[in-house]
């Protein structure tokens, strides 16, 4: 990979919205095609520290983190309710606020969730899709998900909690990112030791579990989503690691019902693919944008992969 301009480094900073700070990275020329990286659980924006860099000598790319989640304020839940809706709000007004008012959106567990809510309002901000194991379809959970949809989900007591709770120890958080991984060495340790010490922050572990019960709303939210992919037929590229351990490669392959025209990338990788798959993913994004976005875009020379 040859780097030769400082607009592939990352910018670190915060923007109030609400009343919170949000951390962000941002890297790329303002003027270049908008990126927007929606991460997943248990995880922030660092999980794209490597991927950004990666794509920002052709796009202007931004990943936030989310309330709750990694720098950004994580107020406590008697005061502030953890939905879904909620954090799309506020990544909504994220985005305006950043003047990123169209951009191709990359999703990735709890990314799809969340920028669904944000497109399927305003489909003209889309401009194409990246799909990175992020479910919207029945067919697409593990037995990972047993303890929530059969307990969680029907009855929120703390029996039920305490099932999950599992879920949120570094054991748990490491074997996510793990699991499936042809070469676990190959995955850095700052994963899991970076989500886990967020773990432990006052109200995390309530954040999360709140998160796990709201999820039940973006089932009932899918036949809505399948819809809005088959009307608008986004320009979209999928990448699905093949052994995750939440969502199975069923759940893959049915986006190609809704998207027929989708191109398809089954990874040797678990949940966090790009976490051995990086120069894959990025490759193969730059390519498919300038062959079906911008196929006469000038190479301005900042990024070979």
């Amino acid at each position: 990979m040859k780097i030769t301009n400082d607009q592939n480094l990352i910018r670190y900073d915060f923007i109030e919205i609400d009343g919170l700070k949000i951390f962000y990275r941002e890297a790329g020329t303002p003027g270049n095609p908008k990126l927007v990286l929606l991460h997943g659980f248990p995880s922030s924006s660092h999980q794209y520290r490597n991927l950004i860099p990666a794509l920002a000598g052709k796009f202007h790319v931004i990943a936030p983190d989310y309330p709750g989640f990694g720098l950004s304020d994580h107020p406590d839940p008697a005061n502030y309710d953890y939905t879904f809706d909620g954090i799309a709000s506020a990544i909504n007004s994220f985005l305006e606020k950043k003047e990123f008012n169209s951009f191709g959106l990359y999703v990735q567990d709890y990314g799809g969730p969340v920028g669904f809510r944000i497109v399927g309002v305003k489909p003209e901000k889309l401009e194409w899709l990246i799909i990175q194991n992020s479910n919207a379809y029945e067919v697409g959970f593990t037995g990972a998900w047993d303890g929530f949809r059969g307990a969680l989900w029907r009855d929120r007591s703390a029996a039920n909690e305490k099932q999950l709770a599992p879920f949120l120890e570094k054991d748990a958080i490491k074997m996510f990112y793990t699991h499936g991984a042809k070469d676990p060495a190959e995955i850095s340790p700052d994963n899991w030791e970076m989500d886990n010490n967020f773990m432990q922050l006052p109200f995390a572990k309530r954040v999360n579990m709140d998160l796990f019960y709201d999820y039940r709303t973006n089932v009932s939210l899918y036949p809505k989503w399948q819809e809005f992919m088959r009307t608008l037929q986004p320009k979209t590229i999928i990448f699905w690691g093949q052994t995750d351990i939440f969502f199975t490669p069923e759940g893959g392959e049915a986006f190609l019902k809704d998207l027929p025209n989708a191109e398809m990338h089954r990874l040797d990788g678990g949940h966090f693919a790009v976490e051995n798959n990086l120069t894959y993913i990025a490759e193969n994004m730059i390519r498919f944008y300038k062959d079906n976005l911008s196929p006469a875009a000038p190479d301005n020379g900042l990024l070979y992969i």
